[in-house]
Parts: C-alpha cells; structure tokens; sequence
C-alpha cells in the first residue's frame, strides 16, 4: 500500500515537548528531597532521571516507579470488536511489564505492583471475558516478576476517557539486593560491552502510530503481513520480561554497570547516563516483521525509526569487558534472545549505531533536572 508518511508527532506524541515538561518536573521534585530524611530515609537524587527512583530506608535500598501502558489497550479493544481474539490479558500484561522492566533498571527486583484500571464507564466491566482477561493477564505479570499484587485504584472518569476504553497503568516498590548498590550507572566506563536482549515486537511503545497507520490501511488490524499474521495480532504480542533476566544478573553477580529498557525514544536510550560516553553498537538483533511493517508503511527513515520504536532490541545490559558472551548464556536459560552488540568508548555522549549509519548526539536524549530551576 502507498501512502504518505507518519510519525509519532503526527500520531499526537512529541518527546521534545514531553522531556521539556519531565525536566521542569524533575526541578520542582529535587527541591523534596530533605523532606525523606524527616522519616528516616535519604533520597538518591543521582537516580533523578533513570527509570526508577532510588531512596533508602531502614537499611534497604529501595525503589520505585510509576508507568502506564499508553494507546496499546484501544488497539486490544480494536481487535474485540471486529470479531477478533480477547487480548486484554496481553495488554494488562504488557503493563506490568512495563512498569517492573523499568523498576529493574536501577538493580532493583519488584517486591509489589499496584493496578491502575480506569475507565470511561463502569459499564466496561459488564462484558465479563474482558474484565476477567484484564485480572488474569496482570496477575501472571505480577508471577513472572515476582511481585505481590497489593491491590489499585479503578476509576471511572466518563467526559475523560471514552465510554468504552480502558487506561492501564501501575506502581511498583523494589529492593536492591542486600549487600549490592543501586545500578546508576556510576561505574560505566570505556571497554564496557553492550548486550542487547531481543524484544517480541511493539512491546508498550509506538503504539499511537501504529493506531493511525491501522486507520490508514483497508484492511485495518486484519491487514496480513508477510509472516501471515495479522496486524493486530502482532501488534498484541506481549512484552518480555526482563526482570528475571537482571535477577539471575545479580544473583550470579555478573559485572553489571547500567541497565536500560529500550522503550520510548527507541535506541536513543542507550545514552540515558549523563556520562560523555559514546555507546558504539556494531551488531543488532533481528527486527520483528510488524515493525519493518510500521516503518515501511510509515515511510520512516533510519533515524526516525530506531528512535520511534524499538526495532527489536527491547533491553541494555552494560557489563564490564568479557562478561557480555556470560550475560547472552544467562538470557538464553531464560529463553530470551540476546546478543553482545557493541561497546563503551572514550568520547563524546551520543549512540553510534554501524549497522544502518545512524548517529545519535546527547543533546537529543536530555532528562536530566535543569541546573537551574525554572522560577
């Protein structure tokens, strides 16, 4: 199919005018920080800008975060309706994981995750199948990360969302393994390697482009793509967990020095640590048919797409040199596929991505708090 191209501004996401609003947030939130040593705890204010927030309390090292999964559940929803499959297990899924990969990229493993379900009616939990899906799908995200379900919230908020969508999104407190640190990044250095573990394809990100690419074509999410699934059915392919993958990292005490989850901003978060480091990724996992789809029909060059989508790699793990090939053993004990990609040099910050000749310079992954707090 021809048509004009897409991108995620035009899908209603820009991430320049997001990051500007994350780091006027994250000036205001610096200014809290003494008021944890009021309980007891002290903040770690060098995880500002990771993943997850990092405090310490009682002797224990912990951590904490809030995600949401995004458009991805009006495509479930989508799907339902036009005679297709009951995915909502899928995205409620895909939400815990998001919320736990994230929580594990500072070292620390989920301990419980709270649901957020709301809705523009409460008449969405009159169809049954869809509610149960939603319980069944985000308990065994909660098994697969290890984390006690502690319970949530499940508003409805008609005039906010429309009568017949779901928001899904969730909290999670973690803790750093006794006797190790928060991973921060702090011990990056140059010779480090990078291990890319494969994702299973849109995972929580993209998916506002990926809706209106779906309205454009005839077939909609019934389009067939060249592997013979649908659209929608790829599109709900649920995220991999990586969380036991960093459980196993730190239970064998591999050299891990950062971790970062390939999400929005695709590969520009392998430069997420405010280091001037240049990540140099010589080798790339395959990239997933649905994606190649959405790029092609999206008409998205190089750059464009490795920072719109994950193109396949859905998880960083940073290591001191010669531990990458044991970090691929560990992955592939827990059937997720992982490849050493490349490596930590000496130089500027920025990502430089060989195998489609791609350049990413720092200045265009900035979420990091101001030095200087906005009056």
């Amino acid at each position: 199919m021809s048509q004009e191209g897409a991108s995620y501004r035009a899908a209603g996401v820009d991430y320049e005018t997001l990051d500007a609003g994350k780091r006027l947030a994250l000036s205001s939130a610096l200014a809290t920080s003494p008021l944890l040593e009021r309980r007891g705890g002290r903040a770690l204010d060098a995880s500002r800008g990771e993943p997850a927030f990092v405090f310490e309390l009682g002797g224990r090292t912990l951590a904490f975060v809030v995600e949401g999964l995004g458009t991805k559940a009006m495509i479930a929803r989508a799907v339902l309706e036009a005679g297709g499959a009951n995915r909502f297990a899928d995205v409620a899924y895909d939400t815990v994981a998001a919320i736990a990969n994230d929580l594990c990229c500072v070292g620390a493993l989920p301990l419980v995750v709270n649901a957020y379900f709301a809705t523009g009616s409460s008449d969405w939990y009159l169809r049954g199948d869809r509610s149960r899906a939603l319980v069944e799908g985000w308990q065994r995200g909660c098994l697969d990360a290890g984390a006690t379900w502690g319970g949530g919230e499940s508003p409805s908020l008609p005039g906010l969302l429309a009568e017949d969508e779901v928001e899904l999104a969730g909290a999670a407190v973690g803790a750093v393994p006794e006797g190790r640190s928060a991973i921060l990044g702090e011990e990056l250095a140059p010779g480090d390697e990078i291990v890319l573990g494969s994702s299973s394809g849109l995972h929580a990100n993209g998916a506002s482009l990926a809706r209106l690419i779906a309205q454009r074509l005839p077939g909609g999410y019934a389009t067939e793509l060249p592997d013979g699934t649908s659209l929608g059915e790829a599109l709900l392919e649920p995220t991999v967990m990586y969380v036991p993958l960093v459980a196993a990292l730190l239970e064998q005490a591999l050299p891990v020095t950062y971790l970062s989850h390939v999400t929005g901003h695709g590969l520009l978060k392998l430069m997420r640590p405010q280091r001037e480091l240049t990540y140099r990724i010589e080798r790339l996992p395959p990239v997933p048919p649905v994606l190649e789809f959405l790029v092609e029909q999206a008409g998205l060059d190089a750059r464009s797409a490795y920072t719109t989508f994950n193109m396949g790699s859905g998880f960083a793990v940073y290591c001191a040199a010669g531990a990458g090939e044991r970090v691929v053993g560990a992955a592939a004990t827990l059937g997720i596929d992982a490849i050493v990609a490349g490596v930590v040099e000496e130089g500027p910050r920025r990502v430089v991505v060989e195998p489609v000749g791609v350049s990413f310079e720092g200045a265009e992954m900035e979420l990091s708090a101001p030095d200087e707090p906005s009056g």
